[in-house]
């Protein structure tokens, strides 16, 4: 069984892999395995795939079979999701907010969590519990880089990864603040890409991202 601390620190090593962790919403599972070749060939290899397709389980054991990628699933909500997101091979976990339940099915699949949270007090309470690595979402609505600032005051020892209207455009405000470790966006893989099956553009994009300073 998996400890808070230690999936907080598995956590924390796979949000270190690259500034930019790609938060996808793959519809076919044929996209699957050359969507997940190209962003890692760009350099992003942690991969959150969100179960908000019917093919997301499908696309995540697709996904796990792709050389240099750590694949993780995204939107957990109940612990039936964690269950069925190990299952299909998934090597983290990435969840909008936390509940007890859903951090101990995570702690007992042996599924590292980053938990989400909006508040001081949601840190906190998550901080208590062992978890040192969260999701700041949503990010944007939540006041974004200056919000996120000013939590850190307080809290420097809590790290996180703002999800949730992160664009190429506005990831630096984020990646520069010393609380955020990496930063979540979907703008890597572009839906009209996907269905083009211009994996070299998606690949360009991520090589972008890659580089993106922290």
């Amino acid at each position: 069984m998996l400890t808070a601390k230690a999936a907080a620190v598995r956590a924390r090593e796979i949000c270190d892999l690259a500034p930019i962790v790609p938060v996808l919403v793959v519809d076919d599972v044929a996209h699957a395995a050359p969507l997940a070749e190209a962003l890692v060939a760009g350099g992003l290899p942690a991969l959150e795939v969100t179960l908000r397709t019917p093919a997301a389980l499908d696309v995540i054991a697709a996904m796990a079979q792709v050389s240099g990628g750590v694949v993780g699933a995204g939107t957990l909500v109940t612990p039936d999701d964690v269950k069925a997101a190990k299952e299909a091979g998934a090597q983290f976990g990435v969840s909008p907010g936390a509940t007890e339940a859903l951090i101990a099915a995570c702690e007992a699949e042996d599924l590292p969590l980053l938990p989400g949270a909006a508040t001081a007090s949601e840190a906190m309470g998550l901080y208590e519990r062992g978890y040192d690595m969260l999701k700041f979402f949503p990010a944007e609505a939540s006041g974004g880089a200056p919000a996120l600032k000013a939590i850190g005051a307080p809290l420097p020892q809590i790290s996180f990864c703002p999800t949730g209207g992160v664009s190429m455009g506005n990831a630096d405000s984020y990646l520069s603040l010393p609380n955020v470790v990496c930063a979540g966006g979907s703008w890597v893989a572009p839906k009209d890409l996907v269905r083009a099956g211009d994996w070299a553009g998606i690949e360009a994009l991520a090589k972008e991202a890659a580089a993106l300073a922290r």
